[in-house]
């Protein structure tokens, strides 16, 4: 039976109350099923990066495969490889249970510190929409959804849940809307989720304006619209203005509530019946309604691990390579220094929703020690911390209780106290959790319970070392069956972020401490919640010395010193935002001090955004690796050794300083978010302040050099014509290569304000020694348009446009003329 005929049975068939029941969550991640008619539910999951496997409704638990994160994955600028991520990542959602991804992330990277950058891709609209496609038609080809998110102008952390972002309907247009506008025209994602923050004053979740007119009358969306978990904040408005799926369940403003408002024609049955359709379209589509029809999931796979590898290794991009230092020359190397706190404790991903337990996890110094450290000589020195915030306690300082492995064994009672015999026993590497309504796991039926967490704990090294407690309920702490920290009873106070306690102790090294964490949640009526012991080794300013000192050191005694350098776990991280764009602790002093003792330094940095540099001209060769997940340390080695050329090609301008960047002035706000810096976004506004970057929007160095030919585009054309662009590219180096040709337009005269150039196509290629290909592009009238808020439409003025093409948006290699005639 045709798909909408099927709907149509079933709205006629269901009550009211059915219907609106399909309009709210049933739990945390399921939705509502209708058993009289056979509706089934949806089962969600955290995304976008990885099948994020916590306890919950009908979905599976345990590791799945870690991808590296957006901002990595634009890195990449590769479109079938991102789509081919996205079938992998739809085998592990279905082999996890589950029926939609929450991704992608496509809000676009407005200033440099927004904690959530490394979820999303780029500054640019364009790039950000065709990496979105691809992801969604990967993933939606093998029968699991997504939900593109955060609409609209979810671009900070700060004040996110009640915050407005002001923005000028020309700025929308132009830069905030059209990734979402070209996921949902070209690949139709089965949903779009809402963010928390307010636009213009009102709310995402009841914006009529943005979720009506715009994406479901003006471009065709024909899925559900879903709130992002606790961003519903009404009843009325919010139906009314377009939200169909309030999350999580059960429903807070939708329910009783909602069949109140339709008896007390507060609102026509019909709305109801408009978002009930797109639920039950939803539904057909997911082929709930016969399972066996689906493609076979599969997680963990050594086709997946491959595939995470590759991404990474697509990703890393070259930043600087002075005197050709690298890659790495392994038959003269005789030593090689690795050093910083990011080469052991290599960062896979930020932390937040997004964050995916991997199965493991290969670090640039494992992998730099498998591949060559049996014929180089390769020492290793941490050189300093970058622990500036406690941490979840490291699984290596930690022994359970029983069983084997590293962590605390972990006892789950099903009830407020720790009565009777525990429900669930398991190996738990960190306690640091993030519960929703169902709690732990499916077998702790109440609301109410309790775990208790026991072992022992060793710290490799004496001082004076923080505890942190970080939870909603009740928490106890016991070291050596001493209470030495305890939080209590209090909710969160703003949605997301807990209340914490904390304590200081000093700590012999290698001696084992005992200790015991007792949680319990006691009230039934919190949405969510969770628990994080967290610690930090308090700077000692004579141990930071010694071992910086031994870092310089091991740097004069090796050929070539390799600094890892970047944020530490949870530091990047859904909830906050950066403080600054400074790599913490002593890091920069650590890279100075090692480019001093040896002029062959290579810097890798291992973070989700732009940071600074100082030490920019005193070290030949910088590259970056973003959050590369599970197989980052592979691809990092793979590049440094010339295994792999790197490819990969900024998607956000790094900045020489945070006064240079584009929003400075108006960021953060406080109720209100003024984005005054209007259409000039990242590289435009640079271009047009004629500021000069750090590192450009675009940039990416490879291991080879490419040759650009003469454009080929015609010398005009009409309105409504589509504009064949081309070009010649030769690799003209000694190795196979890739690269990125980036096509971009400049208006030369307009009636309004335009960016000196915008990025309107692009193609990676890959290329042996001396061969050539010709690029092909096509351009259309929208291409040469901006939006005209006067005429409330998409305008193409006739005139001179310049094609430019380059390898960045600041290496512009070939251009052309071409006139838009009358």
């Amino acid at each position: 039976m045709h798909i909408e005929k099927r709907v149509q049975n079933w709205l006629n068939e269901m009550t009211l109350p059915e219907k609106v029941s399909l309009l709210s969550g049933k739990d945390a991640w399921s939705t509502m099923p209708v058993e009289r008619l056979g509706i089934p539910s949806l089962v969600m999951t955290d995304g976008p990066h990885g099948v994020r496997a916590v306890p919950g409704g009908k979905r599976l638990t345990g590791p799945a495969t870690s991808f590296p994160t957006g901002l990595a994955m634009a890195a990449s600028w590769d479109t079938k490889l991102i789509e081919e991520t996205g079938i992998a990542l739809a085998e592990e959602t279905q082999a996890m249970g589950c029926n939609i991804l929450l991704g992608p992330c496509v809000n676009i990277i407005r200033h440099p510190t927004a904690g959530r950058n490394f979820e999303t891709y780029s500054e640019d609209p364009y790039l950000a929409g065709q990496i979105g496609a691809a992801y969604v038609r990967g993933v939606q080809s093998r029968r699991i959804g997504t939900s593109v998110k955060h609409f609209a102008c979810n671009n900070q952390e700060i004040e996110r849940f009640r915050g407005s972002s002001v923005v000028d309907e020309r700025t929308l247009r132009e830069i905030y809307l059209p990734a979402f506008e070209t996921i949902v025209k070209e690949e139709k994602p089965w949903t779009v989720m809402c963010s928390y923050n307010r636009i213009n004053g009102v709310y995402a979740g009841e914006h009529y304006r943005l979720l009506t007119k715009i994406l479901k009358e003006e471009w065709g969306f024909e899925g559900m619209v879903v709130s992002d978990w606790g961003a519903n904040h009404t009843t009325v408005e919010s139906i009314k203005g377009g939200l169909d799926m309030e999350m999580p369940g059960p429903a807070k403003y939708y329910g009783n509530l909602l069949v109140e408002a339709v008896l007390t024609w507060q609102i026509d049955e019909e709305i109801i019946n408009r978002s009930v359709a797109r639920v039950l379209r939803t539904i057909l589509l997911s082929g709930q309604t016969n399972p066996a029809s689906l493609p076979p999931g599969a997680v963990n796979t050594i086709e997946h691990q491959a595939l995470a590898r590759k991404v990474a290794e697509e990703s890393v991009t070259l930043l600087k390579n002075d005197q050709r230092l690298l890659p790495l020359k392994k038959e003269t190397l005789k030593s090689v220094a690795v050093i910083g706190p990011n080469a052991a404790a290599f960062v896979i991903s930020g932390d937040g929703s997004s964050y995916v337990r991997p199965p493991y996890c290969i670090s640039p110094l494992k992998a730099l020690q498998e591949k060559i450290g049996g014929e180089i000589k390769l020492n290793y020195a941490l050189g300093c911390h970058n622990n500036v915030i406690s941490q979840p306690v490291n699984p290596e300082y930690l022994t359970p209780a029983r069983g084997t492995g590293n962590g605390l064994w972990g006892e789950y009672f099903s009830g407020p106290d720790f009565s009777g015999r525990p429900v669930m026993e398991r190996l738990d590497e960190k306690v640091s959790f993030w519960w929703f309504q169902e709690g732990p796991d499916n077998r702790i039926k109440s609301r109410q319970f309790a775990v208790r967490w026991t072992g022992s704990l060793k710290v490799p090294a004496a001082g004076d070392y923080t505890f942190v407690l970080v939870n909603t309920g009740e928490c106890l702490l016991y070291l050596d069956e001493e209470l030495i920290l305890e939080n209590r009873g209090n909710p969160c106070e703003d949605g997301f972020n807990s209340p914490s306690s904390s304590t200081q102790l000093k700590l012999a090294a290698g001696r084992p401490y005992k200790i015991r964490v007792e949680y319990r949640k006691t009230t039934t009526d919190e949405e969510r919640s969770n628990i994080s012991l967290l610690l930090s080794l308090n700077p000692d300013p004579e141990n930071e010395k010694k071992e910086l000192t031994q870092a310089v050191i091991l740097a004069k005694q090796s050929d070539v010193a390799v600094v890892f350098a970047g944020m530490p776990e949870v530091f990047e991280t859904e909830g906050n935002d950066r403080p600054d764009m400074e790599l913490p602790g002593r890091q920069n002093e650590l890279i100075q001090s090692v480019a001093r003792a040896n002029p062959n330094t290579v810097v890798v940095l291992n973070c989700g955004a732009p940071v600074t540099m100082p030490w920019i001209n005193e070290v030949p060769a910088v590259l970056t690796a973003f959050y590369p997940g599970q197989e980052g340390g592979n691809a990092v080695a793979g590049v440094l050794l010339g295994e792999i050329n790197p490819s990969g090609k900024l998607t956000v301008t790094f900045p020489q300083r945070l006064e240079d960047t584009p929003a400075y002035i108006n960021y953060p706000g406080t109720r209100e978010v003024f984005y005054g810096e209007g259409l000039f976004v990242g590289y435009r506004y640079y271009d047009k302040r004629r500021i000069e970057p750090l590192f450009p929007f675009g940039h990416g160095l490879s291991y080879t050099t490419f040759e650009y030919g003469r454009i080929e585009a015609p010398a005009s054309f009409q309105p409504g014509e589509t504009v064949q662009v081309s070009l010649p590219v030769k690799n003209t180096g000694r190795q196979p290569g890739k690269e990125v040709v980036q096509l971009y337009i400049h208006d030369r005269q307009s009636s309004l304000p335009r960016p000196p150039k915008e990025l309107k196509a692009f193609s990676k290629i890959s290329l042996l020694p001396g061969e050539s290909t010709t690029v092909h592009f096509e351009l259309d009238q929208r291409a040469f348009s901006f939006y005209d808020p006067y005429k409330k439409q998409w305008t193409a003025e006739p005139g001179e446009f310049e094609i430019l093409a380059g390898s960045s948006s600041r290496d512009i290699r070939a251009k052309t003329l071409i006139t838009l005639i009358k």
